[in-house]
């Protein structure tokens, strides 16, 4: 017999404090994140350029951006690549710099765990790279490069189309090593040492073996919050490419999702088209969270 469900004056009186404890969060939630998902969604269906009324126009700006606009296409096609190589790479550097500097007595840790996530803290880190890459005799490379005699005249790293991407895949690997690098920090952390001990007696021989078939299984949330934070990261670069190459970049070979929808949004005020764009980029982070998430939870 299905049992009879309690009802909502029984519910609320049983549980009002936990519904009041969570109730900020969830306001703030519904505000700030979920109402403008909803609202993006439904601009994206109009014609809206923030001084007359939104105009609905049904599929018009999907069907212009995906075959009418050749620059969207190929911010797909950079955006992709960037994070097809960002997205992994960090990804394994963020768990592998987690798990050595956790072997390191605590003040040590404490230092290097400042050194590895300042970068990604650090809101004109990109200047140093500008430095670095400067189209001139300044430039530390150029200038290393011309002492040395490798070349005779300077390179114009930042505004030749061959070298953009390159160069931002650098920097951002360099910016990469934040949040998910103190996550797995933590989970290392928090793991139970006994487990350890119960795999030496189960013939766990040596530290791949134990970060194989203990470590990893044990830090299955960490993994899987990592692995949003370092999709998200690498899906939405905008402000480094801005900053570094330039907007437009050279041939739009900067040129990325998120910056495509600042070019509409933030320049031209189109806001129905850089809606849309926003829901494209939406769903293809869903997309790839989906399919991250579903391979971790084959872990252990």
């Amino acid at each position: 017999m299905k049992k009879k469900r309690d009802s909502f004056a029984v519910v609320w009186k049983k549980h009002k404090y936990k519904y009041i404890m969570i109730a900020p969060f969830a306001i703030i939630f519904f505000l700030f994140t979920l109402l403008p998902v909803v609202i993006s969604i439904i601009l994206s269906f109009t014609s809206f350029n923030m001084v007359s009324a939104p105009v609905f126009v049904g599929l018009d700006n999907y069907i212009n951006l995906m075959v009418y606009d050749p620059i969207f296409l190929t911010a797909v096609k950079n955006t992709l690549f960037f994070a097809i190589i960002t997205g992994p790479v960090s990804y394994i550097m963020c768990f592998l710099f987690a798990w050595l500097v956790n072997d390191l007595p605590r003040i040590p840790r404490a230092i290097m765990t400042l050194v590895f996530y300042a970068p990604s803290i650090s809101g004109n880190a990109y200047l140093v790279w500008k430095l670095l890459f400067s189209s001139d005799s300044y430039g530390w490379i150029n200038a290393w490069l011309m002492k040395l005699g490798i070349t005779q005249e300077a390179i114009y790293w930042l505004v030749t189309e061959d070298y953009i991407m390159p160069i931002l895949i650098i920097v951002q690997l360099w910016l990469s090593l934040g949040v998910s690098f103190l996550t797995f920090i933590a989970g290392f952390q928090n793991l139970d040492r006994s487990l350890y001990e119960a795999g030496a007696v189960e013939g766990v021989k040596n530290r791949w073996q134990e970060l194989w078939y203990i470590t990893l299984p044990s830090m299955k949330p960490q993994l899987m919050f990592g692995a949003v934070m370092q999709i998200t990261s690498s899906l939405s670069v905008s402000q480094l490419s801005i900053d570094l190459v330039g907007f437009p970049s050279v041939n739009y070979a900067g040129h990325t999702i998120l910056t495509h929808l600042h070019d509409y949004g933030n320049v031209r005020y189109e806001l129905g088209y850089a809606c849309t764009i926003a829901v494209i980029l939406f769903f293809i982070m869903m997309i790839c969270n989906i399919v991250v998430q579903k391979l971790l939870r084959k872990l252990g």
